[in-house]
C-alpha cells in the first residue's frame, strides 16, 4: 500500500467536494491553504501503517478513515493559530489561515474542515454501517469532549492543569484515534489498539515542546518560544534528558502494546523508526 499517494488522493478528493460548485471563493482558497501542501501526515500515516498490519484490504475505507483524521487535524491547526490561543503568524512555513485570509475565513474553514471529516466517512461507507458507526465514535470522541482536542484546548484556561491528561486530549486523543480507526477501517477489534496511538502522540506532544523550547522558527516551520511566552504547560520544565527519556519510554511502551497481528514486527520497527524522527536533528535522533 504506497500510504502517502493513499492519503494525498484521498484528502485531495475530499477538498473537491467541498471547494465545487457555489463554494465562496476565498473559502475555498483558504480550505485548501489548511491542507496543502501537508506536513507530516504523522496521523493518517499511523492510521494506513496499523491497515497494513492488520492485513486490512478495505482501501476505500481506509482511505475515507485517513482523511477523516488528517481534516480534524488540520482544522485543530487553523484554530490552534488563532490570536485568541496561540497567535502564531506562520505554520509550516509560510502564512497561517488567519494571517493570509482573516480570522473569520479561519475559524470558518476550520468549522468546514470538521463537517468535512464526517462527510467524507459518511460518503465512503454508507455500504458498511457497522464500520461507519465505529469510526464516527472514534474520531468524534477524539475531536470533542471530555477526552478530544477541544477539552486538550480548553486546559490552556484552567489555572491548574495536569500534563499528561493535557497531552493526552490535546495531542494524544487524535493518535490514539488513528490506531483504532486503521483496525475499525480493517474490521479488527479497535479497543486494544488505542493505547499504541496514546503512547505515540504523547511522545510526539513532549517532542514538540522541546523543539518549541529548544529550535529556531525555521527549523519549526511555526513560532517557537510560545509555550514560555504564553505560560503553557510544556515537558521541557522537566529538563531535556528527562523529557527525552520519557518519550523514549512511551516509544517502548507503545511498541509493546501492539496487538497480534499479521504484520505486528513490521508496525513495531515502523513506529520505532518513525519516534527517531520527532526530535530536532541536533540531539542525533533522525533515523538513517
Amino acid at each position: 500500500m504506497d500510504l502517502e499517494r493513499l492519503i494525498e488522493d484521498s484528502l485531495h478528493a475530499a477538498l473537491r467536494e467541498a471547494t465545487a460548485a457555489s463554494c465562496p471563493p476565498l473559502l475555498a482558497q483558504a480550505l485548501n491553504h489548511s491542507v496543502f501542501p501537508g506536513g507530516q501526515r504523522l496521523r493518517p500515516r499511523l492510521l494506513c501503517a496499523v491497515a497494513a498490519a492488520c492485513d486490512g484490504r478495505d482501501k476505500a475505507a481506509i482511505a475515507a478513515a485517513a482523511s477523516a483524521i488528517e481534516l480534524i487535524h488540520c482544522a485543530s491547526l487553523v484554530h490552534d493559530d488563532l490570536p485568541c490561543f496561540d497567535d502564531a503568524a506562520t505554520r509550516r512555513g509560510r502564512p497561517s489561515v488567519h494571517a493570509a485570509f482573516g480570522q473569520p475565513l479561519a475559524v470558518l474553514a476550520g468549522d468546514t474542515l470538521i463537517v468535512l471529516a464526517f462527510e467524507t466517512l459518511a460518503r465512503h461507507l454508507s455500504r458498511h454501517p457497522t464500520r461507519l458507526q465505529r469510526l464516527v465514535s472514534i474520531i468524534g470522541r477524539a475531536a470533542g469532549a471530555p477526552f478530544g482536542i477541544c477539552a486538550g484546548q480548553a486546559f490552556e484556561s484552567e489555572t491548574e492543569i495536569d500534563l499528561p491528561a493535557y497531552h493526552r486530549a490535546k495531542t494524544g486523543a487524535l493518535f490514539a484515534a488513528a490506531s483504532a480507526a486503521g483496525a475499525a477501517a480493517s474490521g479488527y477489534e479497535y479497543e486494544p489498539w488505542r493505547r499504541l496511538g496514546e503512547c505515540v502522540g504523547e511522545a510526539y506532544q513532549i517532542a514538540d515542546d522541546i523543539r518549541d523550547a529548544v529550535s529556531t522558527s525555521d527549523e519549526a516551520g511555526k513560532p517557537v518560544g510560545r509555550d514560555a511566552a504564553l505560560a503553557r504547560p510544556s515537558a521541557a520544565v522537566l529538563g531535556i534528558p528527562a523529557a527525552i527519556a520519557r518519550l523514549d519510554a512511551l516509544i517502548s511502551e507503545g511498541v509493546a502494546s501492539i496487538p497480534l497481528c499479521p504484520g505486528r514486527d513490521r508496525l513495531a520497527a515502523a513506529i520505532t523508526q518513525e519516534a527517531n524522527r520527532f526530535l530536532p536533528a541536533k540531539f542525533g535522533r533522525r533515523a538513517a
